[in-house]
């Protein structure tokens, strides 16, 4: 019997008891507010259920990047030339300076190379695995991309490779890519196997112009009729339109399916390589956990065909583990999270938060008040960001493609008036409003993922019966001490009513605040005689804080939606202070997580530091040596 055929046979599907265990845990002690946890619920659950315990050890990560050419790139469906695979690889390796090497070491993962089939000798590069099965294959809009037996020698490298990886204690798997074209194979198989046309299967990849992609679905039209690939057998799709990195990866998913190990899945080639595993080994696709949702066309349906919901939306459109990286930093934080609060059930320990009491008196505030902060919040430092985009523009990576992490990286680099900016211990600080009393688990959970993201926590408690105008000024005290000494603020507040299910107060809000459409129901000078009376302090000491924390250009985390509904409204008010705000859900995660507290601004640093070492990490195409885009938006910006 084969590799294959006996890594097939060792694949069983989880058992559920883990996850029953631990959802009948949190109910208890969530006093039945699970379903306000959103996904996170879910990842949880499944994560255990594939490692069989309770509490396993945080994961013990492996990037894997596996390179290979691809024939069909001499129909010029890409905006690089060939070369760059080879050019890549060594980028990897020599100059470590590609998005792969910056998001292993945000995700604390150690990084492995695999040469699957470049088309021009690699001997001399250090630490590079070389399990090549040919020079490349052919050109899939002639015929098979590869024969049967190449097929499965792919697949078989991939489990040996991951077969010697869990040896070594790794079991969590970060699978990556890189080979000019492969989008174009990652169209077609996802076309066989989710049954779509090339129109609907493909994308623009490496962000190629309008009429290469129209080229482009003409090639992967072609090479679905040229080789009539079979849904019903992997090998075969393989074989007629994939690549060797592909082979690699679903051999990877089927070790790692084999014993018990986990594959966090990035973009559209590593989910067009899971759907080859799956069709092989069905029950291979329990241990997959999907990142974020790629600008591939094809992504989404791929993800469905898998049974899988994602968790990220950042517009990524590059294979080198961006998603899985902080993907896997969500899982940790989850982890983290359960594991204080089923080993502390029974403590009833102050977290160690500084705490901030608002006083009984009622503050005369003028128009002078709200004049100085509507006409002192300074524009961002347009120099700053257009020298940062530049920077961003000529890492070696295709124009765009970190999507969202771009965007956050210039509008931070403009707050920051530095191109370069960067994140130390002590940047962070969580603001969170809350009544004179807290609910205890609320507070568990805040400490725990404020831990994770290395907040410090200030709790800001309002005085109950102060008009709002003293909860204005109290939170604008707050915000100006915070935003005094942390160049980021995490916005948030807890359930006045410590007694109230999760998400009471925000669900409120929607229904008081927002028309059917998600509009904002009322002027911003009115609104808030139409907030429901026992949550007007809240908003009144959001929206101080808001302006104090724009005013002193810190960058400010939105946390649940009371949070961005304030700050919605505080911008209609001061359109100055838009520029700061980072609102987390649904635009960055989608979680749909409900629990108040500063659980979504924790995580959304992850985001944030990611995208501030991707700009500070990478290198550029001058330092790399990487050829620069011949099409599309980069050719002409991106320089060598």
């Amino acid at each position: 019997m084969s590799l294959l055929q006996d890594t097939i046979r060792a694949i069983q599907a989880p058992s559920a008891e883990i996850s029953s265990t631990v959802r009948k845990k949190l109910q208890i002690l969530l006093e039945g507010d699970t379903p306000q946890l959103g996904k996170l619920l879910p990842l949880l659950c499944r994560y255990l259920d594939m490692r069989g315990c309770l509490h396993p050890e945080l994961p013990q990560k492996a990037t894997v990047i596996c390179c290979a050419d691809h024939g069909v790139a001499c129909e010029d469906v890409s905006a690089y030339p060939p070369e760059t695979t080879a050019q890549m690889t060594r980028n990897y390796l020599i100059s470590r300076g590609a998005a792969a090497n910056v998001f292993a070491d945000f995700a604390n993962s150690d990084l492995f190379v695999v040469n699957m089939g470049i088309a021009v000798p690699m001997d001399d590069i250090p630490e590079l695995i070389d399990r090549r099965i040919a020079p490349g294959t052919a050109d899939m809009a002639k015929g098979p991309a590869m024969t049967r037996e190449q097929a499965k020698a792919s697949i078989e490298a991939g489990i040996g490779l991951a077969n010697d990886l869990i040896a070594k204690g790794y079991n969590c798997f970060l699978p990556g890519e890189m080979g000019i074209a492969n989008t174009t194979a990652s169209a077609a198989i996802a076309a066989v196997f989710c049954h779509l046309t090339a129109e609907q299967a493909t994308g623009r990849g490496t962000n190629i112009s309008d009429e290469r992609l129209q080229h482009k679905i003409g090639i992967v039209r072609q090479s679905l009729a040229v080789n009539q690939p079979d849904d019903n057998d992997g090998l075969d799709v393989l074989a007629k339109v994939g690549g060797f990195e592909f082979g690699c990866i679903a051999g990877l998913i089927l070790s790692a399916a084999a014993h018990r190990c986990t594959v966090i899945l990035d973009g559209a080639n590593s989910s067009a390589a899971a759907l080859i595993a799956q069709a092989l080994a069905p029950d291979s696709a329990a241990y997959l956990l999907p990142s974020h949702l790629g600008s591939e066309r094809s992504h989404r349906h791929m993800l469905q065909k898998l049974g899988l919901s994602p968790f990220l939306r950042l517009d990524l459109r590059l294979g080198e583990t961006g998603g899985s990286a902080i993907a896997a930093d969500l899982l940790n934080a989850a982890l983290c999270a359960w594991q204080s609060i089923d080993e502390n059930e029974d403590i009833e320990e102050e977290p160690p938060f500084e705490h901030r009491h608002m006083g009984a008196e009622n503050p005369h505030l003028t128009d002078k008040t709200f004049d100085f902060y509507f006409h002192t919040i300074m524009p961002l430092d347009r120099p700053s960001m257009e020298r940062c985009q530049r920077r961003i523009d000529n890492l070696a990576k295709p124009i765009y493609s970190l999507g969202a992490l771009e965007q956050i990286a210039v509008e931070y680099a403009g707050i920051d008036r530095d191109e370069r900016p960067t994140i130390i211990s002590g940047d962070l600080g969580l603001l969170c409003f809350t009544g004179q009393k807290s609910n205890a688990m609320q507070m568990k959970l805040t400490q725990a993922f404020a831990d994770h993201a290395d907040f410090r926590v200030r709790l800001a408690h309002l005085y109950p019966s102060a008009s709002p105008a003293a909860a204005f000024n109290f939170g604008r005290e707050c915000g100006e001490e915070m935003s005094g000494f942390r160049a980021i603020v995490g916005l948030a507040t807890t359930e006045i009513d410590p007694d109230a299910p999760f998400g009471t107060m925000a669900a409120d809000l929607h229904q008081a605040l927002l028309l059917p459409d998600g509009s904002l129901r009322y002027a911003e000078d009115t609104f808030l005689q139409h907030v429901p009376a026992m949550y007007r302090n809240t908003i009144s000491a959001l929206m101080g804080a808001i302006l104090a924390s724009a005013r002193n250009s810190s960058l400010i985390l939105l946390d649940d939606e009371t949070t961005c509904l304030a700050a919605r409204y505080t911008a209609k008010l001061c359109p100055d202070v838009r520029p700061y705000l980072l609102p987390v859900q649904p635009e960055l995660l989608q979680l749909d997580l409900k629990i108040p507290g500063g659980l979504l601004a924790s995580l959304g640093t992850s985001i944030l530091k990611a995208s501030i070492d991707m700009l500070n990490n990478m290198k550029t195409f001058a330092e790399t040596d990487v050829a620069v885009a011949a099409d599309g938006p980069g050719a002409g910006r991106q320089e060598r």
